[in-house]
């Protein structure tokens, strides 16, 4: 209850009704590249699924500033505007393994 009021905070308009479906909103495919889904798969980059959405934003924002120090998040970050990179955190967040 509370992870969805504050996935409810983080988003607006479109976001928050994606959050709530099933389809991952546009971008979000794209992390499972790096991000593994299943917890059987051991990759360098840390699992996404259930993650706090607040968590994923923060971190997103700091690749995406220079803030953070990183190999291509930063890059790829870039690519997102803040409600992208909100709808695909709360997305994220919602999704149970």
């Amino acid at each position: 209850m509370i992870r969805a009021a504050l996935s409810a905070l983080l988003l607006t308009g479109a976001g928050a009704a994606l959050a709530q479906s099933a389809e991952a909103p546009p971008g979000a495919a794209a992390c499972s590249g790096c991000h593994a889904i299943s917890k059987s798969v051991e990759t360098p980059a840390p699992r996404l699924l259930g993650r706090e959405p607040a968590d994923v934003v923060a971190a997103m924002l700091a690749f995406k500033s220079g803030a953070r120090p990183a190999t291509i998040m930063d890059r790829i970050a870039k690519g997102f505007n803040e409600d992208e990179i909100r709808a695909i955190a709360a997305w994220y967040g919602a999704q149970k393994d």
